[in-house]
């Protein structure tokens, strides 16, 4: 077993103290999140939320209640994983194209919790990783273009659908250095369904994992 993935399932077990029983338990998407996905039927879940069709498939192959968010209502607690995250607790997610139904639970929820390992964390944001934004299809060359003129570089995700139905623009060289303002001006792009950064709703508590154990970081 590789040193990451060990780290990614010591970040999973750390968060079941967080998980209450008879809780309807809000799931995020990943590697990370599947580790965690493993460790739920030990649990006395009253259901769950699902951030994807993947995630739901998951939980439905172990005998999970999948609930709909809309009949779910408010959820105590998220947990989720990320692709990047600074020291503020603000993310990139996305890398597994989930980040609309991801942000939608996540800001449904009392608690965010994010989980990751050592090689996730980054100073300043989008430097090292992409920043997805999910698009409707007929707008994916206005945008694009709109990306482009921030100083972007858009770049297509061929062969994905969302969950939604729309594509995604892996958008690089995009300057994060103020992660709320540049969420909100993507977000402002006619044709923008959701980007990649969560915060405005960043993590309240990050499972950091190392080799030293895992840490918590509270926001």
């Amino acid at each position: 077993m590789s040193d990451q993935h060990a780290q990614k399932q010591a970040a999973a077990k750390a968060a079941l103290r967080y998980i209450e029983d008879d809780m309807i338990l809000g799931v995020g998407t990943g590697s990370t999140v599947n580790c965690l996905i493993e460790l739920l039927p030990q649990l006395r879940l009253a259901g769950a939320v699902a951030s994807s069709q993947v995630t739901e498939d998951k939980l439905r192959a172990l005998g999970i209640e999948v609930v709909d968010l809309n009949f779910a209502g408010t959820l105590d607690l998220y947990i989720d994983g990320a692709d990047e995250v600074n020291a503020h607790l603000q993310l990139i997610k996305g890398g597994g194209g989930a980040l609309t139904r991801e942000k939608i639970v996540a800001a449904a929820s009392k608690q965010f919790i994010c989980m990751v390992d050592d090689s996730k964390m980054v100073d300043v944001l989008g430097r090292a990783f992409p920043v997805p934004i999910e698009v409707l299809p007929q707008a994916r060359s206005y945008v694009a273009r709109q990306l482009a003129q921030l100083g972007g570089e858009p770049v297509y995700r061929e062969d994905f659908v969302t969950d939604y139905g729309n594509v995604i623009l892996d958008t690089y060289d995009l300057d994060v250095s103020d992660p709320i303002a540049l969420e909100q001006q993507l977000n402002n792009i006619v044709g923008v369904v959701c980007n990649g950064i969560f915060a405005a709703n960043q993590a309240d508590i990050l499972l950091k994992a190392g080799n030293d154990g895992v840490k918590t970081i509270l926001h």
